[in-house]
């Protein structure tokens, strides 16, 4: 291990050197004061070629590791790249058009170039990743590093303290970094539930504390601080202390634990119980905080562990350090995109900048997928299962929660983020042509064909727009037939937007499988709109998505926001025709009565139930009161249905 922290020392000296080298070439203005006439014709900016200048210095380009960087007219760096082989790498940038619009955008900018050989591909991306943070170039991951995360350090002083800090360079030994100031504190509760170390300020000396200069504090007098600075503990016993407190940061908490628990049981066998409980309640805080912060195998010394998330143009990588399954060092970092990056790319940048700024010299790396670059001296590993796998999962649904923060922090500050986002990926995952601001999902209700019913819920930018939902009675379908019902909801929705002069929805979602989706295609193509409206279907299992003339449902990833939309669409559609559905139902059996009374038409009927709300509170109500609502006439023939017994009785005389 020795060696090799000689070997990354050696590496970014020479790093260091090279960018000084580099710097010194530089002007003022962050170019490389070097006048560049371009030699490139139109027609060859719009094939990618290279002019005759930078085709020369193409075909003299080596064969070894190096970094490259390309300038714009103006001498500005504006891509910065590692390559194993750099001709080949250079080469494949020009004499073809590329996928990405951004690639073809950098490389039409690209007037001339400049390159550095170094000893390893290694070498080529620590090189890269510095190249990168000191000139930060337009077309280049951007590593989003908009804050210091907290340390804990351990002060050098002859009673050292212990406190969490965001400030490098103290006279301190430092332990992290944590991922965010909660998890910091979690470990420095456990060394002031465990250890009387002290809190204050004071420069306590031999000679001073002799003296009696310094006061005992609170903490004294509540336990948390054993004294010192009134010579109440010894120095050896606070730096037995000390020792077990930087075990704890260094993650030697489960030995430490049984290291507890052995003193504990030979103080017991020794009859001293009062010390026996005093190491007990430290076993027992230690081994609380075990519970929370081992996630790993205990017998695996050192292991560092990346995982991996991604959305449209950012990834986010959450990196542990473990030493014996228990987290000493975590940090989240954002990378976001400017060309076509890849994922393995994007994992050796963060690996090269974890051991640039933290030193950390690999040896046995859990990720999800191999890097781009081979590490010398480093064993990778990708599990698929076991403890290995349940810690890559562990770091997943760390980056995972990061990147919703983020992503929360930026919709905080401009609302519509979100809401673009969400519509990229909805375009993405539904194989669309334009983003989904206008979305319609359909759903039919009946029961054993009585009261057919079809609801139409309206979804813009992604949410509700419930003053557009729509429900239909079916009008031309006799008893429980889906297919038709959606078919005819489908044929009256659209007629009637088209000859009104509405705007058509970008997607339409079918409640349904294969045979709701043949219906609504018979529909689109009898109104002449299939193409222009984007139709799927939502078999009874969420993740099935069925396009017309698919025999496979696409699977849409769970953890996906187009999924929710879907699930949200579908729910809602299902609740709002549920309700009309049971509105109809109820109507139907309030007024069936009435509607049997000869003399008693739909209106009358009307009249009295929106008065008296009930046909129970219509029967038990005196012949007066009906008179003052329906008059005489109707009242009597009310009065002979319901209480024929009574029927010739004059008003008032009973029922």
């Amino acid at each position: 291990m020795t060696d090799r922290t000689s070997e990354n020392n050696e590496t970014f000296a020479r790093i260091a050197d090279t960018l000084a080298d580099v710097g010194r070439n530089i002007d003022e203005d962050g170019g490389f004061g070097v006048e560049i006439q371009p030699d490139r014709t139109p027609e060859d900016i719009r094939e990618n070629r290279p002019g005759n200048h930078l085709r020369e210095k193409i075909l003299s380009l080596p064969e070894s590791p190096g970094v490259y960087m390309y300038l714009d007219r103006h001498g500005k760096v504006i891509y910065v790249g590692k390559a194993k082989r750099l001709k080949r790498r250079v080469s494949s940038y020009f004499n073809r058009r590329h996928d990405s619009v951004r690639t073809n955008l950098l490389v039409r900018n690209i007037v001339d170039m400049r390159f550095i050989v170094v000893g390893s591909e290694e070498d080529a991306l620590h090189l890269e990743n510095a190249m990168i943070k000191e000139y930060q170039p337009r077309y280049n991951v951007l590593l989003k590093d908009d804050k210091s995360y907290p340390w804990i350090v351990v002060t050098k002083e002859e009673y050292p303290r212990v406190f969490m800090t965001r400030e490098r360079g103290l006279d301190a030994r430092y332990y992290g970094p944590y991922s965010n100031q909660q998890s910091a504190r979690v470990v420095l509760q456990l060394i002031r539930d465990v250890y009387p170390l002290r809190s204050c300020r004071h420069q306590l000396e031999e000679r001073q504390i002799a003296r009696g200069k310094f006061s005992l504090c609170l903490d004294y007098h509540i336990g948390k601080c054993g004294g010192p600075c009134r010579g109440l503990v010894s120095k050896e016993e606070y730096g037995r202390y000390v020792a077990e407190v930087r075990q704890i940061l260094s993650g030697e908490t489960v030995s430490l634990e049984r290291r507890l628990r052995e003193e504990m049981t030979r103080l017991a066998d020794e009859m001293r119980f009062e010390e026996a409980q005093a190491v007990k309640e430290k076993c027992e805080a230690v081994g609380k905080y075990n519970a929370k912060s081992v996630i790993g195998m205990t017998e695996t010394p050192e292991m560092d562990m990346f995982a991996y998330v991604e959305d449209a143009d950012t990834a986010f990588i959450n990196f542990m350090h473990l030493h014996r399954g228990a987290v000493v060092q975590s940090l989240n970092m954002e990378f976001r995109r400017r060309l076509a990056e890849t994922k393995e790319e994007i994992l050796s940048l963060a690996m090269s900048e974890v051991a640039r700024r933290f030193g950390r010299e690999y040896d046995l790396v859990v990720v999800p997928f191999l890097p781009d670059v081979e590490f010398e001296g480093v064993r990778f590993t990708v599990p698929q299962r076991g403890d290995k796998r349940k810690m890559l999962d562990i770091g997943v649904k760390n980056a995972t929660q990061y990147m919703r923060d983020k992503q929360k922090q930026a919709e905080k500050l401009d609302p519509e983020q979100g809401v673009n986002r969400l519509m990229a990926q909805m375009k993405e995952d539904f194989r669309l042509n334009v983003e989904p601001r206008h979305i319609e999902c359909f759903d039919n209700s009946n029961i054993q064909g009585t009261n057919p019913v079809a609801s139409c819920v309206v979804f813009r930018n992604g949410k509700p727009a419930k003053r557009d939902y729509r429900h239909f009675n079916i009008k031309t379908v006799v008893g429980a037939d889906d297919f038709a019902s959606m078919k005819e909801v489908l044929h009256r929705r659209y007629s009637r937007m088209m000859a009104e002069g509405e705007t058509l929805p970008q997607l339409v979602v079918v409640d349904g499988g294969k045979g709701q989706l043949s219906a609504a295609v018979e529909a689109f193509d009898e109104m002449g709109i299939r193409g222009e409206v984007a139709l799927v279907g939502i078999a009874k299992r969420l993740e099935e998505i069925y396009f017309p003339g698919d025999t496979l449902p696409l699977y849409i990833d769970k953890l996906s926001p187009s999924l929710r939309v879907v699930q949200a669409l579908r729910d809602e559609a299902h609740r709002f025709g549920i309700t009309h559905h049971r509105d109809r139902r109820s109507k139907g059996q309030v007024v069936s009565e009435l509607d049997t009374i000869k003399g008693i038409g739909a209106v009358t009927a009307r009249t009295l139930m929106k008065h008296f709300k009930s046909v129970k509170r219509l029967k038990e109500a005196s012949r007066e009161e009906v008179e003052k609502v329906v008059g005489k006439a109707k009242a009597a023939i009310l009065d002979a249905h319901f209480h024929p017994e009574t029927a010739n009785s004059e008003p008032g005389q009973g029922k």
